[in-house]
């Protein structure tokens, strides 16, 4: 990725060209370009590329499009560091729609999520999480994979795993502490449950860096620096006022999914750790948010769609940083990608319902088994040729192993299931006998 060309001030801009500029606000069309162009939130990078009304110096146009965006300016200080960002309408609108849906009842088509389909949803969903934000950091496996590693419990067999399943463990552990304040010994936690066993240096894992070593980089061009963190000395203090930034209201409010982006980045650009700052970050904006009421995010892997525009990621944290630190870039792509994630999920909880209304009349149909072991049968169903652990069903609905084997032994004892031992381990097979007429009923539901 090439780092964007950093714009002349605007300021000097105007002061060499002053009334140019402004007689060229009084032409419809270039009047007309730069509102576009404050729609699109173009950087200067791409606006110098572009073919310009009239072959106006682009420099003017940027001119212009600063003074535009200046009077709309939300400025943010921070511990010495000025930060700005804009509220265009359309995120206003979007910001609207997550208030709506995430801070809701879990509804959809009149239809409220069994309570043990929502605990297997929000596991599904952090092991998505987890995985797709090991792959942005390079963690080099398939999603398959990884995401069978986690569910039968097994052991990591490479790095990319181990990371992998401390992204998994860190997920859980910060649901299970969301109603914590932000401070540095639970930035610090976070941190050393993410790089677990996964760094050079083991003393880096929940420790602050202490070298200006560190830069973000092209792991392929060694002399292109995308970005030069603060001094090492300052990151105590620098921290503080995160969590202080974190924690407390301020005078001014500023919307809780926009915060935690703004955390998201301000972890990015102060890179406190040695390694692990990006998965950390990331981990931050989902305590924040779900701290915040917005439950919903429990259920939506935001890091599959990151993933899915890894350039465009890194290009907006370049485009905040190379144009005064203006967080609209970076707020722009990461509203678009927790939008696309929400509709993703919403699409993939329809799915799931049709599913339990199918369990629901297995049950009624087969009578002598429960919701949880006609929801087990079906997804046995699934895979008729798969051989499937105990171990594997108890990360899956998020039950005591002991339930889990109670109910697999039932369903083997009447039959359903096939039950062997392989090395000193009960495995389970959809049962042959059954497997043509239960596939038949189940298409029927």
């Amino acid at each position: 990725m090439e780092i964007p060309e950093k714009p002349e001030h605007w300021r000097k801009i105007l002061s060499e060209n002053n009334e140019d500029i402004f007689e060229l606000i009084k032409d419809k069309e270039v009047f007309k370009f730069i509102i576009e162009c404050n729609n699109e939130y173009l950087h200067w990078d791409k606006l110098r590329r572009m073919p310009i009304p009239k072959n106006i110096d682009p420099k003017k146009i940027w001119a212009l499009i600063k003074i535009f965006r200046n009077e709309k300016y939300i400025s943010l200080k921070f511990n010495g560091f000025g930060f700005r960002y804009v509220l265009q309408p359309n995120t206003l609108k979007k910001l609207h729609f997550l208030d709506k849906e995430s801070a809701g009842n879990l509804q959809i088509d009149d239809r409220i999520i069994h309570k043990q389909g929502q605990e297997r949803y929000i596991i599904s969903s952090l092991m998505e999480e987890a995985i797709a934000s090991s792959q942005l950091e390079g963690a080099a496996t398939t999603r398959k994979i990884a995401k069978e590693m986690l569910r039968q419990n097994r052991k990591p067999k490479t790095q990319s795993e181990k990371m992998i399943l401390n992204g998994y463990n860190t997920l859980k552990m910060i649901l299970e502490r969301k109603e914590e304040k932000l401070s540095e010994k639970f930035l610090l936690e976070v941190q050393k449950s993410i790089t677990k066993d996964t760094l050079e240096n083991k003393e880096d894992e929940g420790r602050l860096r202490d070298n200006n070593e560190i830069v973000v980089g092209d792991n392929q061009v060694l002399d292109r620096v995308f970005h030069k963190p603060p001094e090492y000395q300052s990151i105590p203090s620098l921290i503080q006022e995160l969590c202080k930034f974190a924690n407390e209201e301020g005078d001014e409010f500023i919307h809780p999914i926009i915060k935690g982006i703004i955390l998201h980045f301000l972890i990015g650009y102060i890179h406190p750790f040695n390694d692990g700052n990006g998965r950390t970050a990331r981990a931050i904006f989902y305590w924040y948010v779900i701290s915040k009421g917005y439950w919903l995010f429990e259920y939506t892997p935001i890091s599959r769609k990151i993933l899915s525009s890894k350039a465009n990621y890194g290009r907006a944290y370049l485009y905040s940083e190379t144009d005064e630190n203006d967080l609209t870039y970076f707020i722009l792509f990461n509203i678009e990608a927790i939008s696309n994630a929400l509709n993703d999920m919403t699409d993939y909880i329809k799915r799931k319902q049709k599913e339990q209304i199918a369990t629901n009349k297995l049950v009624t149909e087969l009578k002598e088994i429960s919701f949880r072991q006609a929801s087990i049968l079906k997804e046995i169903m699934s895979s008729p040729n798969k051989y499937y652990t105990i171990r594997e069903f108890q990360e899956m609905f998020h039950i005591v192993y002991e339930t889990a084997r109670k109910d697999l032994l039932e369903l083997s004892q009447k039959n359903y299931l096939t039950m062997k031992m392989v090395k000193h381990k009960f495995i389970f097979i959809f049962t042959k006998a059954n497997q043509e007429q239960l596939t038949k009923d189940n298409q029927k539901f």
